[in-house]
């Protein structure tokens, strides 16, 4: 059985994160990567890339194999964590191999929920997680002339915008009366629906599919509304959660996600998690939030891989803040933060061009702020939202021209 004072099970975001502190502190310690994909690391953003023809395969790599070789990093690709053996500290994979290890980070992400429709099991669809459903997803575009989108959510939107403009004759299905209703509001969701209908796409919210049947090449996709739509390509996109069938027995400490602390510690000694699989404490309150962007996740992979090492310079999570950043036919929108109790806000929206803004504060500090078309750096106002900056003298300002005002910010306090 191999044997590793540091075992790292996923190679996204979080584990590169935590592989690079841990080497930051310890450069001897054995230390390997396991990841059930095959592929080199890459990052789940870069798949709508691959998918529109942007971004090759081959290049999307986040790390060379040459930064494994230099780091003393064993890299095992296409085994899957099937159980641990917590007691004997012993990881389990669908291969039949066993790895022992002294501290062990969790970094599994997640993967597409696949809704139990009648008929699913029955007709081809596509799910967007992976770089090998993104080749597939490519593939398939290119001879798709009819196509139906489940799920108004970022990946559903961004595969619904590189199959309008493929040609194809486009109708996407959100259950919930709004597209991206947990990044913005229904009037920034009502803004980018018109953008998509004005591409010749059907965007059919409040709707709900109850069977499906396939008849020759052609699928069915039954509406709760008595309509029914044909399709020669189906696209399953509602929503992706963690798959923790390996903690069985294990007396790790989950929900809908691995519990984890401050440090990103579980419930087990000596066991981590961060990323998509993680439920970190949420920054607006004390509970337990599942928080699936790519800046937590690399923050959480940081703070469990300095813990795993015992990095003295560690500071402990400072909460989830969603930010979400999208880009479709020429337009854009950033989320950031949330809605909280007791918030107060302020608007602005111009009709005409398509432009809307929502400041969110409370006591005076920013909790959120979402705009369509218009411009204001992401990073900047996740720190102050993070760093509990007082903002109530500048709303005005920030309201009208949040880049320039969200810089002044940084360069008073960014030192």
């Amino acid at each position: 059985m191999q044997q590793v004072r540091y075992l790292v099970v996923g190679s996204s975001h979080a584990a590169l994160e935590a592989v690079n502190a841990i080497r930051m502190q310890d450069r001897e310690g054995t230390l390997a990567m396991v990841s059930r994909d095959g592929s080199a690391p890459y990052s789940p953003t870069v798949l709508p890339y691959v998918v529109s023809g942007k971004s090759q395969p081959d290049n999307v790599a986040l790390r060379q194999e040459g930064y494994f070789a230099e780091n003393g990093i064993a890299t095992l690709r296409g085994r899957t964590l099937v159980g641990l053996r917590s007691g004997s500290n012993v990881a389990l994979f669908d291969d039949g191999a066993e790895i022992g290890y002294e501290r062990l980070l969790l970094a599994t992400g997640a993967s597409p929920v696949v809704p139990p429709i009648p008929g699913i099991d029955t007709v081809p669809f596509h799910v967007l997680r992976s770089l090998d459903d993104a080749i597939a997803l490519r593939a398939a575009i290119g001879s798709s002339r009819r196509a139906v989108v489940l799920g108004g959510g970022l990946v559903g939107m961004h595969a619904a915008e590189n199959l309008v403009k493929a040609g194809a004759d486009v109708t996407l299905v959100e259950m919930q009366n709004q597209l991206l209703g947990a990044y913005f509001d229904r009037v920034a969701g009502d803004i980018i629906a018109a953008a998509f209908t004005a591409k010749g796409a059907s965007i059919l919210t409040g709707q709900r599919v109850v069977a499906l049947a396939r008849s020759g090449s052609t699928t069915t996709v039954q509406l709760e509304d008595g309509r029914s739509i044909e399709a020669d390509l189906l696209l399953v996109a509602t929503g992706v959660r963690p798959d923790l069938s390996y903690l069985k027995g294990s007396g790790i400490a989950h929900e809908d996600g691995i519990l984890v602390d401050d440090h990103m510690r579980t419930s087990v000694a000596n066991i981590w998690a961060a990323g998509d699989c993680a439920k970190a404490r949420d920054f607006y309150g004390d509970k337990l939030v599942l928080n699936a962007i790519l800046p937590d996740a690399a923050e959480q992979g940081r703070i469990a891989g300095m813990a795993m090492a015992g990095d003295d310079g560690m500071k402990p999570y400072s909460g989830a803040v969603p930010l979400n950043t999208y880009h479709f036919f020429g337009s854009h929108a950033i989320s950031v933060g949330r809605e909280v109790a007791g918030a107060e806000e302020l608007l602005r929206h111009d009709e005409n061009n398509a432009r809307y803004l929502r400041v969110v504060t409370r006591e005076g500090r920013l909790a959120g702020i979402f705009g369509v078309n218009v411009f204001f750096d992401a990073g900047i106002m996740r720190q102050l939202i993070l760093r509990r900056v007082a903002v109530s003298a500048s709303l005005d300002r920030l309201l009208s021209d949040p880049l320039a005002t969200g810089r002044e910010f940084m360069s008073r306090l960014w030192r």
